[in-house]
């Protein structure tokens, strides 16, 4: 297939183009600094700008994964850092929903992403994609961000927005910051450990970002995270015992406000997210429990 693909060179998209890369597709990598990744050596690969004319790029794919976004984690949510989240994401989609708008042959399929936050904590309640939205800050961008591509359907263009759990993955993400505390003999449960946290490994969300393109009967929202959601206190006691590390310091929720403020939202709330659309029409998880994917990770 010839594939479009945003955010292309981030945590995720990094993952996801080897994949598609090692399957033989082509891809065209949607980037801020195209120039920087001239060097790149596969041969079905090409990177173009934000600002170059999309159209002629739509027309040539038979489909678009588009996970363009800025970080959410790392900072306080400022203003201006609230603006670049919410802008990152709406502003680029609604430009490629336009590139697809002018094109005479448009991809047959659009994956754009969301995200967990998109449900309000529930704390046992198991959220499935029939769950209503929240009214936090996250929630709302999560809200605008599939709307802005909800045009494309009207253009003959078939829409899955998957709604991301927290990756796992070695190099990269949350769990690549909570190594290093458990390492040191340092690490625990971050806030009241009660919370649900909807992990997947990198290999398992990479494998149900494809699933669209690859089921033709399959569109609309859908939970991407494994099927076993995990508590934080659980999380933590299995990561320790992979390191063979103690998890006894507790990170206490109002030490994340002070340091984080809203930005601690998305890791002390909870959510117990179910993948029942993609569990209904067949898909198989590779890493369905935390010990697993751990274990392969690490």
């Amino acid at each position: 297939m010839n594939i479009v693909i945003t955010g292309g060179t981030g945590f995720i998209g990094s993952y996801l183009r080897t994949m598609l890369l090692q399957d033989g597709h082509f891809l065209t990598i949607v980037s801020r600094s195209p120039k920087e990744y001239e060097d790149e050596t596969a041969k079905n690969q090409q990177f173009v700008s934000w600002d170059d004319n999309l159209v002629p790029e739509m027309e040539k794919a038979d489909a678009v994964i588009n996970l363009a976004g800025s970080s959410i984690f790392g900072t306080r949510w400022t203003d201006e850092v609230k603006k670049k989240i919410y802008n990152s994401r709406i502003e680029c989609t609604e430009q490629l929903v336009e590139a697809i708008r002018h094109a005479e042959n448009t991809p047959s399929v659009m994956v754009s992403a969301s995200g967990a936050d998109y449900y309000d904590p529930a704390g046992d309640m198991v959220l499935d994609e029939s769950a209503p939205s929240g009214d936090s800050f996250l929630s709302k961008v999560c809200v605008d961000w599939e709307k802005a591509a909800q045009p494309v359907t009207e253009y003959g263009v078939r829409l899955a927005n998957p709604r991301i759990g927290v990756v796992l993955e070695k190099e990269g993400g949350a769990l690549q910051q909570m190594l290093l505390p458990f390492k040191l003999f340092v690490g625990g449960p971050i806030g009241s450990g009660k919370q649900y946290f909807p992990w997947i490994h990198m290999l398992d969300l990479c494998r149900g970002l494809i699933f669209p393109l690859q089921n033709e009967a399959f569109e609309g929202p859908y939970n991407l995270n494994a099927p076993n959601p995990v508590t934080m206190n659980e999380f933590a006691d299995e990561l320790a015992s992979q390191l063979h590390r103690p998890s006894l310091f507790r990170v206490p929720e109002f030490v994340l406000d002070l340091v984080l403020g809203e930005a601690a939202n998305p890791v002390v709330t909870s959510k117990r997210m179910q993948p029942k659309k993609l569990q209904q029409h067949g898909f198989e998880f590779k890493f369905g429990y935390l010990r697993q994917a751990l274990g392969d990770i690490l």
